[in-house]
């Protein structure tokens, strides 16, 4: 069942997305070679409670860390350990908090020093393809709209769009309806109603599509370990059109970047 949300619950979940927007952030400027995920974990974990919240994924489902820190080959859902970043790496970071019982949950893709051209391409195109995702999210569309726009441009570059992960529904639950797929075909699946909120996460791979799992039940990686990228925003349906409650807006400041994707679906006070 889809769980719509008041203008005052809205508020309070676009504080939690923006506390996940600005833990990212903090990460964004530790990210360097000789820093292990691990360390980041912690700094995380220190800034989200410092600041009154309380991280959304550790201890959900039994997860162990603050963050999902996932490097080049793998997908999503990479434990934090003692090992160091490298030069050349891609790093996927998921991360969530919980704000007066709403969470927040999104992701970047980070490159560490030079990568190569092609999988910036990735990183670019992947990061392209949530807005195009984004636009799709309004009312009167459908679910499959938003996986269709993903897919069709994903794959039109010969990326492997991730099947068995997909977006979700967001509120006082990590995950609520409806399940948000990266594919799907035009007007099928649920439609999009007022004060909705969901969280569109595409999960992209240079390769094929196919993932496997490894055995300490989280980490996911390409099945030909090639590199896979991944970016997530939360977005409300307010007056009929995509908000977005989270913003990559600190992070861009941290790592000079100018930028005005979000400007079709910033938040309107």
């Amino acid at each position: 069942m889809i769980v719509t949300k008041t203008r005052e619950e809205l508020e309070i979940m676009r504080r939690a997305a923006l506390m996940v927007s600005k833990t990212l952030a903090m990460v964004a400027a530790e990210i360097k070679p000789g820093v292990t995920t691990l360390k980041l974990d912690t700094m995380a974990e220190e800034f989200i409670r410092d600041h009154g919240a309380i991280p959304g994924f550790k201890g959900l489902y039994d997860c162990p860390s603050t963050l999902l820190i996932s490097p080049n080959e793998e997908v999503v859902h990479g434990i934090p350990k003692d090992v160091e970043i490298k030069d050349g790496d891609v790093l996927s970071v998921d991360c969530g908090a919980i704000v007066d019982g709403f969470y927040g949950d999104h992701a970047y893709t980070f490159a560490v020093g030079e990568i190569p051209q092609e999988t910036q391409d990735l990183l670019d195109r992947t990061k392209n393809s949530l807005y195009l995702g984004i636009e799709q999210f309004r009312v009167g569309n459908r679910v499959g709209d938003v996986g269709y726009a993903i897919q069709n441009y994903c794959e039109g570059f010969g990326y492997g769009v991730v099947r068995e992960l997909v977006g979700h529904g967001l509120g006082r639950t990590m995950h609520e309806d409806p399940q948000m797929p990266n594919y799907g075909k035009r007007g099928r699946g649920k439609k999009f109603v007022e004060g909705m909120t969901v969280a569109i996460e595409p999960m992209i791979n240079l390769g094929t599509k196919d993932i496997k799992h490894y055995p300490d039940g989280w980490t996911i990686k390409t099945r030909d370990m090639k590199p896979s990228a991944h970016f997530e925003h939360d977005i409300a349906i307010v007056d009929g059109e995509p908000r977005l409650l989270s913003t990559f807006d600190y992070i861009y400041e941290v790592l000079g970047i100018t930028s005005n994707e979000e400007d079709p679906y910033r938040w309107k006070d």
